[in-house]
């Protein structure tokens, strides 16, 4: 994704942004109506007076003042259950999510149309005319008012709840899934061999997470220079002043500054381009829901489901088509499954029901994605170690074994 793409994606997932959009809409809206009032038979707008406009607009600005206070209480309550009930790392999705910030904006927006209107109403700026237009642009508001708030009411029952946060990062799992570059690969072929005579570029002074990666622009410097890159990073790297983000065939030192220019480093991680994190958040969920505190194996092996389902999508992506001048690493099979297994391994090890679900988990793994099973089998192996040292009974350990040993030859 280049750059300017990257930052409007970011700028316009948030909260204000779409507000104020809507809002300035509704302002707009309300003052263009005096430009449009010529074409409005004067007749008609001597049956509609200022007071059937100015009372509606009262209605609306005070009410519309009372959702949207309600609205952002309710969001903020919904961040804060899935900060203590889910995990922190969710709530950046909770943040972003489009039903809420539409709600949010048309209530906002609705109560600045209806302030405009009675402002305007008052200094006598729309005339008869006028005031036909912005009593058709109200009832219209309040039709649009109607469907946002049923809408709202559906999703506010359900915005921060465990499940509801666990199909979100899922689909965000889904999504960072099909804009990789790469298939996962073992790590013996994840990281292609440094060609000769390459030399080390560098990200100084910034210390962060690789959130994106200008390959358009990578493609474009290399091109100029005749050169080669392979990047040693990808999203979802943690760098630091001293770590390689790239190595370079090619150029001067101003072809290092534009490839380090192209690599993005952010204080926190992002799901955008990165599977892998989403994979690690959905483990922490079900980390939480196995604390002794919680004791939800449900949400375990729920989460086991919608990382398969990653997985699953994972290994049919075939990646995007790849610049000769510009190599990127692959993701690593081992570390993939690691991240999504061995916290719910350990957690989940004194709970029957989701070690055997785990196992099966895994095997479904390696049928769906045969060059995964080494990695898959592993995991199990290390799964199974646990939860026979951590289950109280014979029958319960002899039920992880077995599934254990279902394993296709």
């Amino acid at each position: 994704m280049s750059r300017w793409a990257w930052v409007w994606r970011v700028v316009s997932r948030r909260l204000w942004f779409r507000a104020a959009a809507f809002s300035l809409a509704a302002v707009v809206l309300a003052l263009l109506a005096p430009l449009v009032a010529p074409l409005v038979p004067v007749t008609l707008g001597a049956k509609i007076g200022a007071d059937a406009v100015d009372n509606i607009l009262g209605i609306i600005a005070s009410s519309m003042l009372a959702v949207t206070t309600f609205s952002l209480t309710a969001m903020v309550s919904a961040y804060g259950a899935a900060t203590s009930s889910v995990t922190p790392r969710a709530v950046a999705l909770l943040v972003e999510d489009s039903t809420s910030q539409n709600a949010l904006s048309t209530f906002l927006g609705a109560f600045l149309f209806a302030i405009v209107g009675i402002i305007a109403l008052s200094t006598g700026f729309y005339g008869q005319q006028g005031r036909v237009l912005l009593f058709v642009g109200t009832i219209a508001l309040i039709g649009v008012i109607v469907v946002t708030l049923l809408r709202w009411i559906q999703h506010i029952a359900l915005l921060g709840r465990v499940h509801d946060t666990i199909m979100r990062v899922e689909r965000a799992g889904v999504a960072a899934v099909e804009r990789m570059q790469h298939r996962p690969r073992i790590a013996g072929l994840a990281v292609p061999p440094l060609p000769d005579g390459a030399r080390a570029v560098r990200c100084a002074g910034r210390i962060g997470y690789v959130t994106n990666i200008d390959a358009a622009e990578l493609g474009e410097v290399m091109a100029g220079c005749g050169g080669t890159v392979q990047l040693a990073v990808l999203p979802g790297s943690f760098v630091d002043s001293g770590r390689v983000v790239a190595w370079v065939v090619g150029g001067d030192a101003g072809v290092d500054a534009r490839i380090a220019e192209a690599i993005t480093v952010e204080r926190d991680r992002s799901y955008d381009d990165d599977p892998r994190f989403g994979l690690i958040v959905l483990s922490e969920i079900a980390s939480r829901a196995l604390s002794p505190a919680v004791n939800d194996p449900g949400t375990a092996i729920a989460v086991l489901g919608a990382q398969l389902r990653v997985f699953d999508k994972m290994a049919r992506v075939e990646g995007q088509p790849a610049d000769d001048r510009v190599v990127f690493p692959a993701l690593e099979i081992e570390k993939l499954v690691v991240d999504a297994c061995r916290a719910i391994g350990r957690d989940g090890a004194g709970t029957v029901e989701v070690a055997v679900k785990l196992q099966k988990t895994l095997a479904a793994l390696a049928a769906v994605a045969p060059d995964w099973a080494a990695a898959a089998r592993h995991a199990a192996e290390d799964a199974k170690a646990r939860a026979r040292a951590a289950l109280t009974t014979d029958e319960e350990r002899l039920a992880v074994v077995r599934a254990f040993e279902d394993w296709p030859d």
